[in-house]
């Protein structure tokens, strides 16, 4: 993957990327676990919006920035102007299913929504496994207690992203890219005894997109109950060194 965007600011996504291919090395990770396993609980969602048209918005100094506590993802827009928009390479569709669902209409540069996580009762669990073929495995699971939970329902997104450290790419800001997205709508039954659990759980294979580093892969993965609350969110980290070149 090319390093720095140079002047036009996008020489990492029109180029880096595209030469990169899978982005796979023959540095194996040798992770003994990627999850969410110890990590604190997010406080909020920070969620950043840059349509593909706009190469300046990934490079902007200005660019919301997540507070203590708080989890960002980076979703990049199809833009008008198809292929040949300067951030076209990284642009998904998922990214308008988001801005849909959060009742946001499409920026014609960047835009944010913070949302706060309610932080209940309940637990939250991602995690994913070494890519293979071009395929990652990964996993999200909710457990909580029945309380006033039992009978509805939930809807489950889980994010496969890339990070990028602030001050490589071009970006003035640490970014957790959105590369591919699973959602998936979980119903509780109808009565559950004092003593159960409710307690979800999806597993996926996920495709890896062309020119994705997966050495900076990690999933995010968050939960909204019936009104549209977050009421859970997490991020996985690995917590073995990667393996030695090969």
């Amino acid at each position: 993957m090319a390093t720095g965007l140079g002047h036009s600011g996008i020489a990492w996504l029109a180029a880096g990327l595209l030469a990169a291919g899978t982005g796979f090395s023959g540095m194996a990770r040798a992770q003994s676990s990627c999850s969410s396993d110890g990590q604190s609980r997010p406080v909020a969602l920070l969620e950043r919006f840059i349509n593909a048209d706009c190469a300046d918005c990934w490079t902007d100094p200005l660019s919301s920035r997540s507070g203590r506590g708080e989890l960002a993802l980076d979703w990049v827009l199809p833009g008008k102007r198809g292929d040949e928009a300067p951030l076209s390479v990284v642009a998904t569709r998922d990214a308008l299913k988001r801005l849909e669902v959060l009742g946001l209409p499409t920026p014609a540069g960047n835009a944010s929504r913070k949302t706060p996580v309610d932080g209940g009762s309940g637990t939250l669990r991602v995690a994913h496994g070494v890519p293979v073929s071009a395929y990652i495995g990964a996993s999200i699971a909710f457990r909580d207690t029945p309380r006033k939970n039992a009978g509805q329902s939930w809807t489950a997104w889980l994010a496969l992203v890339e990070t990028i450290p602030a001050g490589t790419e071009g970006t003035p800001i640490p970014r957790n890219l959105v590369r591919n997205l699973v959602q998936a709508t979980w119903t509780g039954r109808e009565k559950l005894s004092k003593e159960e659990q409710i307690h979800l759980i999806e597993t996926r294979s996920m495709d890896v997109p062309p020119g994705m580093n997966t050495e900076r892969a990690k999933v995010i993965g968050w939960v909204q109950d019936g009104q549209g609350r977050v009421i859970a969110a997490a991020q996985s980290r690995c917590t073995a060194d990667r393996a030695r070149p090969r």
